[in-house]
């Protein structure tokens, strides 16, 4: 009896200090040691010329889009890209809005239009598309955003090199306007840089849906219920011994910025994604199978423990109060979520002390949520399209 209480209280510290340290590492260790490799072994990638012009198809899914699919597929048959090398397939999910009606109006003969009867979903679009695509290079893009002229330029002459799969692009976001999506805006800058990073020794893990590019002759068609086709297809196409690297020179803009309404759905989706990717594919996680498990577990995975580490840290520092020093931290932590329900509950709050707190609370509550969503209804379509 006389060791059980200096035992749990070992215990407690211990549980304490695990769940301090894989927060740490996984959002701001992780990022920082991917940075040193990335200096200590960069591997570059050898580029085309300019007269480096394989023959590329720009692919649009989308789902009910009458009031920006023209616009978006005239702002890609305008690249600066040889006419005769470029087409443009658009795959129209079960529209009912006269989204193909609206494609008609543009005679290009380089524009091909798929219409599909029902919603299959964004991972079933991309497999007809994929299907259907004559490039060797098939550039990936949403309905909303818009590509500066050299960007499918810029995509084309990474294919020169045999070892790259796919590049993701840069895409710019108008920032938020509340405290939360400040802070997710903070969020969306670090992914990038960690992608950057990882792209710069080996690859990156995942690209932006909205803004890459793949080999045709390395795509895998994806299960039809794929929620996270930006992460599932790069990652298995590095399966198979390619690259996947990023080409700041490749940028996108973004108009819609981000918002507190918007983001708790598409980070809900985004994790319900995460969640059905571990479950599908275990296999990713063995080093001899998956030369990128480190960044896989590092980048994606730890961060799912996010909301149950932020408890058992709470739950263990109220169990420490009696040990010298464990009284601060629980007022730090306190003051902590202070900031952070200051910044949810006061969207004017945008400084960054109110709005890191918020959006790090937002984003592993959403965690939670996503795992409930990847629960109830995993069998469902992979689509969103934002209000």
């Amino acid at each position: 009896m006389g060791y059980a209480v200096p035992l749990a209280s070992l215990i407690a510290q211990g549980l304490f200090w695990v769940s301090f340290l894989t927060l740490a590492y996984a959002f701001l260790g992780y990022p920082v040691l991917v940075a040193l490799v990335a200096r200590l072994r960069p591997r570059l990638v050898v580029k085309g010329d300019a007269g480096f012009t394989p023959l590329v198809s720009a692919v649009v899914v989308v789902r009910n889009g009458v009031d920006r699919i023209v616009p978006r597929v005239r702002n890609l048959l305008e690249s600066d890209y040889p006419v005769d090398r470029l087409e443009v397939v658009v795959v129209s999910d079960g529209s009912t809005d006269g989204t193909e009606a609206a494609l008609s109006t543009l005679a290009d003969p380089r524009l091909c239009v798929l219409g599909r009867e029902g919603h299959c979903g964004k991972a079933s679009g991309l497999n007809a598309a994929l299907a259907q695509a004559r490039g060797d290079v098939v550039v990936l893009g949403d309905a909303r955003q818009r590509f500066a002229p050299e960007t499918i330029r810029a995509f084309a002459r990474c294919f020169a090199d045999p070892q790259v799969g796919a590049v993701c692009g840069a895409l710019d976001v108008t920032p938020g306007v509340d405290a939360v999506s400040g802070g997710v805006d903070a969020h969306w800058r670090l992914e990038n840089f960690v992608r950057r990073q990882e792209a710069a020794f080996d690859s990156s893990i995942g690209y932006t849906g909205a803004i890459c590019a793949v080999r045709r002759a390395a795509f895998v068609a994806i299960p039809e219920d794929t929620i996270l086709d930006d992460v599932v297809t790069p990652m298995l196409i590095a399966l198979q011994g390619y690259r996947v690297v990023y080409e700041p020179a490749a940028r996108g803009s973004d108009p819609q910025p981000f918002a507190s309404g918007i983001e708790h759905r598409r980070k809900r989706r985004t994790m319900a994604g995460n969640f059905q990717m571990l479950f599908r594919y275990p296999r990713w996680l063995l080093p001899w199978h998956n030369r990128l498990w480190w960044q896989l577990i590092s980048h994606k995975y730890l961060r799912l423990l996010g909301f149950p580490l932020l408890v058992s840290m709470m739950a263990a520092n109220v169990a420490l109060l009696h040990v010298p020093g464990y009284r601060v931290l629980l007022c730090g932590q306190f003051v902590f979520y202070a900031l952070a329900s200051l910044g949810i509950l006061v969207p004017s709050l945008r400084h960054r002390v109110f709005a890191l707190p918020a959006s790090f609370v937002f984003v592993n509550w959403r965690t939670m949520l996503g795992l409930r969503d990847y629960l109830l209804a995993s069998r469902k379509p992979g689509w969103e399209q934002a209000a």
